[in-house]
């Protein structure tokens, strides 16, 4: 023995993503290159070490646990302690022991990772061209997982049984497919069909892949099965496709998400073709979360306006399952990828329910036989600010990990809002949003948000004690949670918005939070959506807010964005010439407050900005009024116009929006310029409000939230003021701003209070 570096013992413990992500196999392979013996096994959601030699060799492979950990694991070393040396000879992979699921960390489902790519490509590989090769970087996960450990048997592929040739890459070690659970080859694993739902289905998967890459090329539209649900593809270039996806689903302007085949030495060659990204949105594509990210429209063969009516952006994604590259390369052209759903519901998942429901949009129907255990849709992300920010969590980032600033007593269920709906469970100091869920008002809808917070609980072994719901008494996920014997914290709309921003980033002092977006039901019972907050989560103040209007037609007034401008021109006592309908009537109904509400709405003062300018009077999909207003502004230059701010009596401040009123009216400016000095305002009176408010506390943090926060143009804008008045700023980065974030911070805000 060498007295000098004697032979010591540790265990090491440790958590974070290091299952399904070929973790073990890279403990082994490290322990081989430090020269140290030991075993590694997983216990619930995490991987523990035993781990032996001299100790420049332990040191030496403990330092690279986290630093050289394969490129999908998110280590972090939990606990290193000392331990008797076994006199152990090599090192070894055991078996996974059960332990407590609550430790557990369940993976999103993955991309196909280059290897598997050129593995599916050689004509000599027994994969080539087989679309459900994967190794232990790539391939579904959340979407197949059953139950935990995350081990075969406990995963949707228990029902395919490994060839003898793929269970010798399953149990080697030193093979990059050790463990891999999802593996499979032609042999053995899943397979594609064909059909048009009334005729022969073509069952052979080579047929098949080339009988859906004929069809979309012919013009028709496809359903095609992913990895966490169906996709409805077309040719992209194909302007009576479109024209028939559009009417058939039905969705006349929203716009649709374009696939692009992987090409070039970066991959990007095909978007460039269609789109211009910058550094930060070529980065944002090429992610393994493989997400849609908007990006400018341009190129060389430029899109179809069809494709994003009125807008400056396409949303745009690479092909990240192997069948989709295999469909992509037939092609060589994009393809239009929208969500495979009745508008509205969460992405359908099964044959014969896509076959039922969407036979009237699609023709044909690409079908595999892998079991899609829960729906995860497409992730979306906007770069704003330099950085990508997530507007839809979906499949490659969700479930997304969190951590609470302030530990629950007992395990919560925070159920979210109406729209754009997650769940978010936590417990001790842990928090997992769940994949966008969507509108609740649906049966299906509701149905996958109470499978989704079953799977969750069950997934996770967390049994949650409490809910956390929105206040709103309507909402659909409010009544379900005091639908059940539990007890139920209910979180006031904004606070929620603030709090999941606050929670983000840890925030433990006093900010300012700019909380704007459509609407939610304030302390005061009115529609709220103008508001700075001041405090930390638990202990939030309105400080300043929007000047009130009122606006009749009740939920019509979210599709028809010319009654927020009756209201604000009525309020303000502005005539508008071009106000649709009857005048006389409408104004009656206004005055007499029948089916009327009151708002500070900044998303309501957008709609009322896109009617004024003759932009949107009437929107087919939410948020189309504001998105056409960004759009228009352009380039344009805007013109600040100073708004009147004055405290109330009751110490709130408050915005007048009135000066904005005949500007948006002026038609000697154009409407880009109209838009461009909207935002501009806007902007400007953030700051404002934020002066004020600094003057009267001291506070210098400032956060920006709320759907008005997706808005590009205004956040930049407002960040940049800001920054030159002084203030450090947040914005949301893994969070989604939009209500897709009110379920985290319904949970940040229920700890925060200690309780139900």
């Amino acid at each position: 023995m060498d007295d000098r570096n004697p032979t010591i013992g540790l265990r090491v413990a440790v958590t974070g993503r290091v299952q399904g992500v070929g973790f073990r196999p890279f403990l082994y392979r490290l322990a081989h290159a430090c020269g140290v013996a030991g075993w590694v096994r997983n216990q619930a959601g995490r991987v523990e070490a035993h781990i032996e030699g001299d100790g420049a060799a332990v040191a030496r492979f403990v330092a690279a646990i986290v630093v050289e950990a394969p490129p999908l694991a998110r280590p972090a070393v939990a606990a290193v302690e000392e331990a008797a040396v076994e006199g152990l000879d090599g090192f070894r992979i055991e078996a996974s022991r059960a332990g407590a699921a609550r430790d557990a960390h369940v993976g999103p489902d993955q991309f196909c990772c280059d290897d598997c790519l050129a593995e599916m490509a050689d004509p000599h590989a027994r994969r080539h061209r087989y679309p459900f090769i994967n190794c232990t970087q790539c391939g579904p996960r959340y979407t197949i997982i059953a139950r935990l450990p995350y081990d075969r048997p406990n995963t949707a592929m228990a029902r395919f049984p490994l060839c003898p040739e793929c269970r010798a890459e399953y149990e080697e070690p030193l093979d990059r497919r050790f463990d891999a659970q999802p593996l499979a080859c032609p042999v053995c694993g899943p397979h594609l069909a064909f059909t048009d739902g009334s005729g022969p289905t073509i069952e052979d998967t080579t047929a098949a892949l080339a009988g859906a890459a004929a069809a979309i090329r012919r013009g028709e539209i496809v359903a095609v099965r992913g990895i966490g649900g169906y996709h409805l593809l077309c040719d992209a270039y194909n302007e009576a496709a479109i024209a028939r996806l559009r009417e058939r689903k039905p969705r006349p302007d929203k716009p649709l998400a374009v696939m692009v085949p992987q090409r070039g030495a970066d991959g990007l060659d095909g978007v460039r073709g269609i789109a211009a990204p910058s550094a930060a949105e070529a980065a944002c594509l090429l992610d393994p979360m493989r997400p849609i990210c908007l990006v400018a429209r341009g190129g060389s063969r430029p899109l179809p306006e069809a494709i994003a009516p009125g807008l400056a952006e396409v949303g745009v994604m690479l092909p990240y399952s192997p069948l989709h590259h295999l469909l992509l390369g037939e092609l060589s052209s994009p393809v239009v990828a929208t969500s495979g759903n009745v508008a509205g519901e969460p992405v359908l998942t099964e044959p014969a329910e896509v076959e039922g429901r969407l036979r009237h949009v699609a023709g044909r129907f690409l079908h595999h036989n892998r079991p899609i255990l829960r729906p995860a849709d497409d992730p979306l992300f906007r770069v704003i600010e330099g950085e990508p920010r997530p507007l839809r969590l979906g499949r490659g980032c969700a479930p997304a990990e969190a951590e609470l600033p302030l530990p629950v007593a007992e395990p919560l269920l925070a159920v979210g809002g109406q729209e754009k709906n997650t769940l978010c469970l936590a417990w001790e100091g842990r928090a997992v949003v769940s994949p966008h869920i969507g509108n609740l008002e649906t049966v299906r809808g509701l149905a996958v948000f109470e499978q989704v917070a079953h799977d969750l609980q069950a997934l996770y072994g967390v049994e949650a004690q409490w809910l956390a719901c929105d206040a709103h008494p309507r909402y659909t996920a409010t009544r379900w949670a005091r639908g059940r014997r539990l007890p139920v914290v209910p979180v006031y709309h904004h606070h929620a918005h603030a709090s999941a921003l606050a929670g983000e980033h840890g925030v433990a002092g006093t900010i300012l939070c700019f909380t704007w977006d459509g609407t939610g039901l304030g302390p005061d019972r009115t529609a709220w959506g103008g508001e700075a907050l001041l405090g930390r989560p638990g202990a939030w103040q309105r400080v300043a807010t929007l000047r009130p209007f009122r606006i009749a037609g009740g939920d019509r007034a979210g599709r028809e964005p010319w009654r927020a401008a009756a209201g604000l021109c009525w309020e303000a006592g502005v005539s508008w010439p071009d106000l649709p309908g009857d005048r006389a009537l409408l104004h009656h109904a206004w005055t007499r407050g029948v089916n009327r509400f009151t708002t500070t709405a900044a998303g309501s003062l957008f709609d009322g900005a896109a009617a004024l300018t003759g932009l949107c009077l009437t929107a087919t999909y939410e948020g189309q009024g504001p998105m056409l207003l960004e759009a228009a502004a352009g380039g344009a230059v805007g013109a600040a116009i100073p708004l009147p701010l004055a405290r109330t009596d009751d110490g709130l401040w408050r915005t007048n929006w009135g000066p904005l009123l005949p500007m948006l009216l002026d038609g000697h400016l154009s409407v880009a310029e109209r838009a461009a000095s909207f935002h501009t305002t806007l902007a400007a009176a953030i700051v404002a409000q934020a002066k004020v408010v600094r003057d009267d506390t001291g506070v210098e943090t400032v956060g920006l939230t709320g759907g008005c926060f997706q808005n590009r143009l205004l956040t930049e804008q407002a960040a940049a003021a800001l920054a030159a008045a002084g203030f450090d700023l947040l914005l949301a980065t893994r969070i989604p701003a939009n209500d897709a974030g009110l379920s985290y911070g319904q949970a940040v805000e229920a700890a925060a209070r200690g309780g139900a």
